[in-house]
């Protein structure tokens, strides 16, 4: 027996409503953004959602250097552990964010099992990693190793609640929105604990693929994870987890509350990826007005339009995104930093771009430029 779907109340229905709108927006913003703004937001929101579940988890790799790991850079200020554990969601969310569309789709448990491997391999064989647990589990609470926070099911019965989940996510409640679903699908796999370690990060990408397939959105636009890894929210996250979930596998417990809080942070990240979406294309615009009034090449705008949204480039990654070869990329920054738009950090190995004194002021003005976010449940 699964975790059962609660029926919306006409709030909730509201809210979800209103993300439906959101979503919509956003949609249509980003078609209409220069590709350059599109390619580099979608890189900074994936590398925000994997440096966030992970954050979840105790691994720490500031977004920044999660975006170099996910370019092939490896002079970032990581250990090599969160270096590995960054690495392996990368290759998990990428194969996430590459089934958005395939036409011929099935969940399985090869393919739960295949992503657990992904995400946990380089565990093995210390964690078996693509299997199902062969022991209890036990979730200590926060502070205290001696107190369990909550008791998954007995191994013996996780097969068939994973091929009950598998049966529900190809067939089950498809009349239901697919965010919802989404949520219901994080849900019971993180309460199943069906694996050694890795539950936390696989129902988290098991939402953003849900999310994903229901095709509204990029994938890099889908995922939560970076909301949930904001401090507060992972408290609260926590809380409704065990507040829901309760202290053992209890699937007849009332999941309202869990609906909610994923109704929240729906609405939330929405909003966040919208001002996001916003200042990043006026940054844009006002570089590309900047750069013909500076003998500013458009290619040289993408590094300062990186700049000035994340607050480096590094040579790298700017040669990769504009597919030019290393001597160009150098030139061209060199010139940057000559006529005082950028400053150079760091030595030849790990140098990265910084804002430099003749940057345009307006552009930073607009990259920082303050936003509030609304509680869709506020009254």
């Amino acid at each position: 027996m699964l975790y059962s779907t609660p029926r919306l109340d006409s709030t909730d229905t509201a809210v979800l409503e209103r993300v439906d709108a959101l979503r919509d927006h956003l949609r249509n913003a980003v078609r209409q953004a220069p590709a350059t703004c599109t390619r580099d937001l979608r890189n900074a929101l994936t590398a925000g959602a994997i440096a966030a579940s992970n954050t979840i988890e105790g691994y720490r790799v500031d977004a920044k250097d999660v975006a170099d790991l996910m370019d092939g850079e490896r002079e970032v200020e990581a250990s090599d552990e969160n270096k590995a554990e960054t690495l392996a969601y990368q290759q998990a969310m990428t194969y996430i964010q590459s089934l958005h569309d395939v036409a011929d789709f099935r969940y399985g448990k090869e393919l739960l099992n295949a992503l657990h491997w992904m995400l946990q391999g380089h565990h093995h064989p210390l964690r078996t990693a693509g299997q199902w647990r062969k022991t209890a589990i036990r979730i200590t609470a926060p502070g205290d190793e001696l107190a369990t926070d909550y008791e998954g099911p007995d191994r013996e019965l996780v097969p068939g609640l994973m091929a009950e989940l598998v049966d529900w996510l190809n067939d089950g409640e498809l009349e239901v929105h697919f965010l919802i679903r989404a949520a219901m699908a994080h849900l019971n796999l993180v309460k199943i604990h069906p694996w050694s370690d890795g539950n936390g990060r696989m129902s988290r990408s098991l939402q953003t693929l849900l999310i994903a397939r229901g095709g509204v959105l990029a994938p890099e636009f889908s995922s939560i994870e970076e909301w949930l890894g904001m401090p507060g929210n992972t408290w609260e996250y926590y809380k409704v987890l065990r507040e829901v979930g309760g202290p053992v596998y209890s699937p007849e417990r009332d999941t309202s509350a869990w609906i909610k809080f994923n109704l929240l942070a729906y609405h939330q990240q929405a909003q966040r990826v919208q001002h996001r979406v916003s200042r990043s294309n006026e940054c844009w615009m006002r570089l590309m007005e900047h750069a013909g009034a500076h003998g500013i090449s458009e290619r040289q705008v993408t590094a300062l339009h990186e700049v000035a949204m994340t607050g480096r480039v590094r040579r790298s990654r700017y040669e990769r995104a504009e597919a030019i070869n290393t001597q160009q990329a150098s030139r061209d920054l060199q010139a940057l930093t000559k006529a005082g738009v950028l400053t150079a950090v760091g030595q030849t190995k790990g140098r990265h771009y910084v804002v430099g004194p003749r940057f345009p002021q307006a552009v930073l003005d607009t990259a920082r430029r303050h936003h509030v976010i609304v509680n869709p449940y506020a009254p």
